[in-house]
């Protein structure tokens, strides 16, 4: 049952499989484990990295596509839930228009991005996706009439996602339950189901020409593949599930703006995440997320717990200075780029194979 369910792509060693299972239980619980309001958005945040990473990586680990308007989707499925929801009030009508057009518009433009760049060599294809993604970018911080500019936009949720809904008049395992969890908790489902679908995709026979175009697409062409057509496919599929993203996110935050979702620097999160977690592994995608998100939440904090122990300690006492939190990040990625170069799940299952007799 579990294989049908993963569709016969096992973890496919001990130690992954151990730190799945603890992610997905964490993760399911995370309410009840952790009710902080900054450590219930940082589980929150790695559900929505884990679907925007696994999306990306559909399109360059498995078909070896370099794009950088991942983050323009992203912010288009924000963006429709969010405008949606400020014309149409607060309801689940504004809720599904927002994201049927949303939807919609990622399509249309992933269609138009697909057909006409990827015939084109891979770098001119890079270099198109990331002027498509500025430009995007900047009409989102211009057009204050209709996003909000870079102030972005406020909105309600409907009633059974707003902070104030509170179904049960006492507490459930030490936990009053009220429109947030409940959010969390679809959006856990929602994450949880798409991830399955992804994985579904990548191990179909579709999948296996994805990557076979990844490896030759000249040789993938000669045999009778259309490349250009499952490219493209490739290319709306990733634009859609980082739609999804997007639109929960926005749930979750009842804002969106251009920092929030449309930056760049979201983009490079993603491609960081992607190396670290292991390329052409959608494992790679949930280790990868939980590792750099919990990094980049709570290492300054740990920092400055280093930086009072060493309190007067010359030149030591600098170097692990909460400020320079953003060094660290960039060393500890160095490290795990020359100790795992294949990514922890590559590197995790090379060790299993290792110890089979």
């Amino acid at each position: 049952m579990l294989n049908r369910l993963l569709s016969h792509d096992l973890p496919r060693s001990r130690w992954l499989s151990a730190a799945l299972l603890l992610i997905l239980v964490a993760l399911a619980l995370a309410p009840f484990l952790f009710p902080g309001a900054k450590s219930m958005s940082v589980v929150a945040k790695i559900l929505v990295f884990v679907l925007l990473v696994a999306s990306y990586d559909l399109l360059l680990g498995y078909t070896g596509i370099v794009s950088f308007a991942h983050t323009m989707f992203f912010g288009i499925g924000a963006y429709g839930i969010a405008i949606a929801s400020e014309r149409m009030g607060a309801g689940w009508g504004a809720v599904g228009a927002g994201l049927l057009l949303a939807t919609l518009a990622s399509v249309a433009l992933s269609l138009v991005i697909g057909l006409f760049s990827l015939r084109v060599k891979a770098i001119f294809f890079a270099m198109i996706t990331l002027a498509v993604a500025t430009a995007f970018q900047t009409l989102a911080s211009q057009l204050s009439d209709f996003t909000g500019g870079e102030d972005g936009l406020t909105f309600r949720n409907p009633e059974w996602l707003s902070p104030s809904f509170e179904p049960f008049e006492v507490e459930v395992l030490g936990l009053l339950i009220d429109g947030k969890a409940i959010t969390y908790w679809v959006m856990f489902a929602v994450v949880l189901g798409l991830f399955l679908l992804i994985l579904r995709i990548v191990n179909s026979p579709f999948g296996r020409v994805l990557q076979a175009i990844r490896e030759n697409d000249f040789r993938a062409e000669a045999i009778g593949y259309r490349t250009v057509v499952y490219r493209t496919l490739s290319n709306v599929l990733a634009a859609l599930f980082a739609t999804l993203a997007g639109a929960l996110l926005a749930l979750w935050l009842r804002y969106v703006g251009p920092d929030t979702t449309l930056s760049f620097e979201i983009m490079l999160d993603i491609l960081l995440i992607v190396v670290i977690g292991g390329m052409g592994t959608l494992y790679g995608a949930v280790v990868g997320s939980v590792l750099f998100v919990l990094a980049q939440n709570y290492l300054q904090d740990l920092l400055r717990l280093g930086a009072g122990a060493v309190e007067g300690v010359p030149v030591l006492a600098q170097l692990v200075s909460a400020d320079r939190w953003l060094l660290w990040m960039g060393v500890l990625f160095v490290l795990s780029v020359y100790h795992f170069p294949t990514g922890i799940v590559g590197r995790l299952r090379a060790w299993a194979l290792r110890v089979l007799p």
